[in-house]
């Protein structure tokens, strides 16, 4: 599953440099993760680095993406693609 942040977020800029995938950018009112690019850190670390250094653990798993971890680590390696060709 893609991973989610919450209203509960303080913009407090730690999430968004710790993405490997840079699925993490500002949004409106709020951090706000592309599901599109989120592998849960899949293919990078052991756990998500977003949830990791957040002070207010306000980034749980976003119920409205499952994924199974064998679909993250495809997605990890899709977009790992992309980035080498360019």
């Amino acid at each position: 599953m893609a991973l989610i942040i919450t209203d509960e977020c303080i913009n407090c800029d730690v999430c968004e440099p710790e993405c490997p995938n840079e699925a993490i950018s500002q949004g409106e009112e709020i951090y706000v993760i592309d599901p599109a690019k989120c592998t849960e850190c899949v293919g990078h670390f052991d756990e998500p680095q977003c949830v990791a250094v957040c002070p207010v653990d306000c980034i749980p798993v976003d119920p409205d993406h499952p994924e199974t971890k064998e679909a993250l680590q495809q997605k990890y390696q899709r977009l790992t693609a992309q980035k080498q060709n360019g």
